[in-house]
């Protein structure tokens, strides 16, 4: 039960658990209202702070041309508002305003409403509001994004596995190392390059643009990419120096510069996504850094520990896996800790679990974590079992190296006879009593020589064929030149070693490790994708906007797709709020090129075929820009079969179904 709770906590707080993605609050003319006289600005007001763009606001006149305004600014609500000035004389008619900003999380949002002067128009040209969103740009930016959270895994927690683990023979993690660095260093000037056509919503051609990506470079995220390169440069003489290590601990110095790097490298992504909107933003910040570097640690160190398992020598020592076992289960415990209070501050309510995107990928992020915890588990047992078994060996060749030590002590010809000794007491010693105290100092120096070399090598196991073989003599025999006419050589020992069951426990722990990695990267996956996922308390706000989102998916956003006549395009219906009851709908019609487009007729209808219930007629009424109507009532929960009539002729229509998630 506790492990449950446990987990549910941990994963509400995911990557991209916090209060997110900027909802449209209000706008001013209202959505839809017909005006007796002109409005001198048009100013929107938004959940949360925005960033604006050079090409903010569209407005479009009765005709579908596009009015000159002035440049898009912040009103006197301060930076939730976004405003722009109209011309001084406006037409009678119709006009379609299309807006888009940047949340302080970092994310696009967009949308369109309209307004009438005089009376309302009676149709809506076909009109080039810009593009909504390109598809090829978005797919190359999340991609850059997968790739910058895959590579800051791998390089801190390689980082940190040399550096507190101290595994043998550590070059052999330098490519791992050079590889998260360098892709971290690639992906960055490659989302810094795509920032500007991602916000803008075009294509990525558009990233080639001098004061696109001039602009980009003075925006929030963009100083926050310009930052990570920053710290990456400096992080390469921190890896050379980490490499040229050895087995040897780190200066505390080094270590205070390496943990700074990995503080501000995980900084850069808790300044420019969720943790930096919202409430409570420094304590989110706090969370996020956390959140960021533990699972650095963890996931990253497993490969690290992976690779190790895979190419370290048979005589790996069981300290280095079980170093890592503490390091690793002190990185669930902080994530677990900052899971807490991003669950509470982004998920919103339960109902969420169920009721949207952002819950199911977490349900799916939990059950993989599930299955991670449970690797972890089993990486755990092999661990105790070879930390077990090289303490044993310790033990027992510590205690052979002891016994060697005292027959070399008490072999050879210059060995103390208890019978003499009383002969020293008492008396002053005679020149043959020196020269055996000296011969006898020469065999214990030799000794300890002998269980210096031999120790470690019946911790590991048995010295391998390459190793030579310590040299047998008999016990008087004369030592070499070099240790002095009197020395003995040392005994001959046979090697201890761990036992056979050693190899089957690292083999058993490397299948292990492979599991935790396999899973630890769907996690990772998950968890970008959550990032970007517009979070359960924040579509909660979009919803308790009502219908002037003007475009925002408040709860239930279907796409449905037309070729008909030779006109092709889409209709995006948003049902708000997507539950049970009365629901208004909002239907606006796109041409293929992104813009708006007029149809003389839309028909939207809805059936439960599971309880045999409709068609229920949404009867939807031309808005002026948007076909929409307050009084959809839904009786039930379910899957609803959304059926969408659009004719584009006197004689040329065409129907689409699509199934819509109603929740209760």
């Amino acid at each position: 039960m506790l492990l449950g709770t446990v987990l549910v906590l941990l994963l509400f707080g995911g990557a991209g658990a916090a209060s997110a993605h900027a909802a449209l609050r209000s706008t001013d003319p209202e959505d839809g209202t017909v005006l007796k006289s002109a409005p001198r600005d048009i100013t929107l007001t938004f959940t949360e702070s925005v960033g604006l763009l050079d090409d903010s606001f569209r407005v479009l006149d009765p005709d579908g041309k596009r009015l000159k305004v002035t440049d898009a600014g912040h009103g006197p609500g301060g930076s939730e508002t976004a405003r722009v000035t109209l011309p001084a004389k406006l037409a009678q008619g119709t006009y379609t305003v299309a807006w888009r900003v940047v949340s302080a999380d970092s994310h696009p949002v967009s949308g369109a409403f309209t307004f009438s002067v005089g009376k309302p128009s009676p149709a809506i040209v076909v009109a080039d509001t810009g593009p909504t969103e390109d598809p090829a740009t978005e797919s190359l930016f999340n991609m850059g994004r997968y790739l910058a959270y895959l590579a800051a895994a791998l390089l801190i927690g390689t980082a940190v596995f040399l550096a507190a683990c101290r595994p043998p023979e550590p070059s052999r993690l330098g490519r791992l190392l050079w590889a998260g660095w360098g892709t971290l260093l690639g992906s960055t000037v490659f989302l810094l390059v795509l920032r500007a056509p991602y916000e803008s919503g075009a294509g990525p051609s558009a990233a080639f643009s001098a004061k696109a990506f001039e602009r980009t470079l003075t925006t929030r995220p963009g100083e926050a990419l310009l930052v990570r390169l920053a710290l990456l440069l400096i992080a390469y003489f921190f890896v050379v120096r980490l490499l040229r290590l050895g087995e040897s601990r780190l200066p505390r110095a080094w270590q205070a510069a390496g943990g700074a790097l990995a503080v501000g490298l995980a900084l850069t992504w808790a300044a420019a996504e969720h943790a930096s909107a919202g409430i409570q933003v420094p304590v989110a910040m706090t969370s996020a850094v956390l959140h960021v570097l533990a699972m650095a640690v963890w996931l990253g160190g497993l490969a690290a520990l992976l690779l190790t398992l895979h190419r370290a020598p048979a005589r790996l020592p069981a300290a280095v896996v079980a170093r890592f076992s503490r390091l690793a289960f002190a990185s669930v415990t902080v994530l677990v800790g900052t899971g807490v209070y991003q669950s509470w501050r982004g998920l919103g309510s339960w109902d969420a679990v169920t009721g949207t995107t952002y819950g199911h990928l977490l349900v799916l992020k939990l059950l993989a974590v599930t299955l991670l915890l449970a690797a972890a588990r089993l990486s755990r047992r092999w661990t105790g079992r070879l930390v077990t078994v090289a303490s044993e060996s310790q033990a027992q060749a510590q205690a052979q190296a002891e016994a060697e030590a005292g027959a070399a002590a008490g072999s050879g010809p210059g060995a103390v006879v208890p019978e003499k000794v009383p002969e020293r007491v008492g008396g002053p010693a005679s020149a043959s009593d020196e020269t055996q105290a000296r011969t006898q100092a020469q065999a214990l120096a030799q000794a300890e020589t002998v269980v210096r070399e031999k120790l470690p090598e019946r911790v590991g196991g048995p010295a391998s064929a390459s190793e030579p073989a310590p040299a047998t003599s008999a016990p008087d025999a004369p030592a070499s030149a070099t240790s002095g006419p009197d020395a003995p050589a040392p005994a001959t020992s046979t090697p201890v070693t761990p036992g056979p069951a050693a190899p089957a426990y690292r083999h058993g722990l490397r299948r292990s490790v492979l599991a935790e990695v396999a899973v630890g990267v769907v996690v990772l996956v998950l968890s970008t994708v959550l990032s970007g996922t517009l979070p359960g308390r924040a579509q909660a706000e979009a919803a308790e906007a009502g219908p002037a989102t003007g475009g925002l998916p408040a709860a239930s956003l279907t796409t449905v797709p037309f070729s008909v006549g030779g006109a092709t395009g889409k209709v995006q219906v948003t049902l708000d709020p997507g539950r049970t009851g009365d629901n208004s709908v909002q239907a606006i019609v796109y041409a293929a090129d992104g813009g708006l487009a007029t149809v003389p007729e839309l028909r939207l209808s809805f059936t439960l075929p599971a309880k045999d219930i409709g068609p229920i007629d949404a009867r939807l009424t031309n808005k002026g820009g948007y076909w929409g109507t307050n009084d959809l009532t839904l009786p039930l929960a379910g899957d609803w079969r959304m059926k969408a009539t659009i004719r584009v002729s006197d004689v040329d229509q065409i129907s689409v179904t699509k199934t819509v998630r109603i929740v209760g």
